[in-house]
């Protein structure tokens, strides 16, 4: 009846295919899709699995990759944490090393010090001494001469003038007047 419809009109309508190139769209796709789903498909599968199977593989691989740079991470923080407890414990002994380097020089110093003011003392001590000495001569010679003068007789005797000295740096030094003089 529609082709009645279509050769009643006289002319053929455009838009209404003919049944026999229906069939044969039909036939020619059929075909079509047997060809893509023996030949492509199975290809496009093998692509897709392969690539797949790289990804994944790429996955693990850089997590692996990232597990390790992880632990590598941790044992590098680790060594620099060692490390600067290292440096830490060695500013520690050299900061000890300097006390005790800096005690043990001030005991020297002090110690130095000590000994150069006993040697000075010492010579002081014995400058003194030497300077007594020499004093007490010259004194001894200067009363003896004074006391010859004033006696009138000489005191040449060694004996004699050794005595008057004495005794008369003894009444000096205990802060007495000398004796025989009034």
């Amino acid at each position: 009846m529609q082709t009645d419809r279509i050769v009643a009109a006289g002319k053929l309508n455009p838009l209404i295919p003919h049944p026999a190139e229906m069939i044969l769209a039909l036939v020619f796709f059929a075909i079509l899709v047997l060809l893509v789903k023996k030949f492509i498909v199975p290809a496009f599968e093998q692509a897709f699995a392969e690539r797949t199977a790289a990804i994944e593989g790429g996955l693990a691989a850089a997590e692996t990759k990232q597990a390790e740079a992880d632990a590598k991470l941790a044992e590098l923080e680790k060594q620099l944490a060692d490390a600067r407890h290292e440096a830490a414990r060695i500013r520690e002994e050299a900061r000890e090393q300097g006390a005790a380097i800096v005690a043990e020089m001030r005991e020297q110093a002090q110690a130095e010090s000590a000994r150069i003011l006993e040697h000075g003392r010492t010579q002081i001590e014995a400058e003194r001494q030497q300077a007594v000495t020499s004093l007490r001569a010259e004194v001894g010679a200067l009363a003896t001469g004074l006391a010859g003068r004033i006696v009138g007789e000489s005191l040449d005797d060694e004996v004699r003038q050794s005595r008057v000295v004495e005794r008369f740096l003894a009444d000096l030094e205990s802060g007495q007047a000398p004796s025989g003089v009034n």
